[in-house]
Formats: structure tokens, sequence, C-alpha cells
């Protein structure tokens, strides 16, 4: 089952006993200043979490499935995710 984040507004509801509004706002808040710093390509580390930095892909030959036909895939960004060490334990111990 999938975390969303109206799962997050709802713990966050019940652990800290914001409202469904002022915690509805945090999760947009946060997730808001993580978009931008990936956005300016910036990593972001979440200490004790991990660390989304942004990585250049170069432009590379790729294949269409469908049809075969062979094409140039354009340079692009994306995201990548690494977890730390602490949050790696935790996961392997449970």
């Amino acid at each position: 089952m999938a975390l969303t984040k109206a799962r997050i507004v709802e713990s966050i509801h019940n652990q800290i006993g914001f409202t469904r509004n002022r915690s509805s706002e945090l999760v947009e808040i946060l997730l808001e200043i993580i978009k931008s710093k990936l956005e300016s390509s910036e990593d972001v580390l979440i200490s004790g979490f991990g660390k989304f930095c942004v990585k250049q892909k170069k432009e590379r030959r790729g294949r269409n499935p469908a049809t075969g036909e062979d094409l140039m895939l354009a340079p692009r960004k994306v995201v990548t995710f690494h977890c730390s060490g602490k949050l790696r334990n935790r996961i392997n111990s449970g």
C-alpha cells in the first residue's frame, strides 16, 4: 500500500494535533521547498532519511519498442534517491 499525501496529513494531524488544514499546508510547503531545490539542480539531504540528487543524462540512442525504429533520446535531468545508512539498517532489521 502506497503512502499518500493524504495519509501523511492524517498522521501529522493525529500525532501532533494540528488541524487537517494546517497539516496539509505543512506537507505542501515541504514538498514545494524540495521541488524548488531539485528544479534548480540542488541536492536535497534529509539527515537520517536520504539524499535526492539531480543527475544530467546525456543524449543517447534508443529504440521505439512498438515499431523498432531507432531514434535519439534528448539529454535530460533525472532525480535519484540514495537512502541513508540509518534508514537502510532500519529497513533491513525489520
